[in-house]
């Protein structure tokens, strides 16, 4: 296990949002965020590397996660794309941090994605694992993809039933652990290193969240009201301006493999997509050198 700095803890908009920052203080600043089922231990051996070289990282527990805690009982548990991009903004303005490199993947990948795409001058590059542009287009989250496809999104389906409520609420380590399985097939992870990541589970507000966000982007319920200037930007689509480098697993189980060329399309400057051999989809954590090797390319 990487070493890290304490725990730190920041309000940022409508989070208590508890982060590690490892590396010097001056250095050049990198957000690292986590997916789902997953915590900032996902990210913490890319953030050793990247402090040795100098780079000040920094990496928070997403809403829902960990000991991050929302400042009001009455805020909505959302877990939409355009709450995650807020999120990731607010984080930023709380440190009075201009412009970071930002990287994540999966949820964390999405909001690195939201605030390079419509907030491109707080983004010096962005690092995204998977094929790139993780932007819901909700809009057309109701037609079908192939049978393999959507074998593989399984989990999101049950999410969408009370049964699948209860499923998560009764066992969430259980349902972690598998995906984790499913998603990296080649990563023999041991039993304390997830134990380790699904203690963040135990938030009390991991399952309204993570239910929102798996309905929310088929559209199944509302956003929270306070976000939907955001969403409504990102329904467009908007292309990404910032430079950025796309990791891509080559044995990922949520997605098949994209092209050569990944999303390429969806991206106006500087781009470079790396697929990485027996990776899956726990980039950060299965390789944390090439994770910090793209970081180091933007910084």
């Amino acid at each position: 296990m990487a070493s890290a700095g304490a725990e730190k803890h920041i309000r940022a908009g409508v989070l208590d949002v508890a982060y590690r920052e490892i590396g010097p203080a001056d250095g050049p600043p990198a957000i690292l965020l986590h997916g789902f089922p997953y915590d900032i231990h996902a990210c913490l051996p890319a953030a050793e590397i990247l402090a040795a070289r100098g780079v000040r990282c920094l990496v928070p527990y997403l809403r829902g996660y960990g000991p991050t805690r929302f400042a009001e009982a009455a805020t909505p548990r959302s877990g939409e794309q355009a709450a995650l991009g807020a999120d990731l903004l607010a984080f930023l303005d709380a440190l009075d941090i201009g412009q970071a490199v930002l990287a994540g993947y999966d949820w964390g990948g999405r909001a690195a994605c939201v605030v390079a795409a419509l907030w491109p001058e707080r983004a010096r590059g962005l690092v995204s694992g998977g094929s790139g542009y993780n932007l819901h287009d909700v809009a057309r989250s109701g037609r079908p993809a192939s049978a393999e496809a959507e074998f593989r999104l399984w989990y999101q389906y049950y999410f969408h039933t009370e049964r699948g409520r209860a499923g998560l609420t009764e066992n969430r380590a259980g349902i972690a652990e598998l995906l984790w399985r499913q998603w990296s097939p080649n990563w023999h992870f041991d039993a304390q290193t997830f134990a380790r990541s699904a203690a963040a589970f135990d938030n009390p507000d991991f399952v309204e969240v993570v239910i929102h966000s798996y309905r929310v982007r088929y559209g199944v319920v509302p956003g929270d009201p306070a976000y939907a200037e955001i969403e409504a930007r990102l329904a467009a689509q908007p292309m990404i301006t910032v430079p950025t480098q796309v990791l891509e697993g080559s044995d990922g189980g949520v997605f098949p493999p994209t092209s050569e060329t990944g999303d390429s399309a969806k991206f106006s400057g500087p781009y470079r997509y790396r697929r990485l051999p027996g990776i899956g989809h726990n980039v950060p954590q299965e390789a944390p050198e090439a994770f910090a090797e793209a970081v180091l390319e933007l910084v």
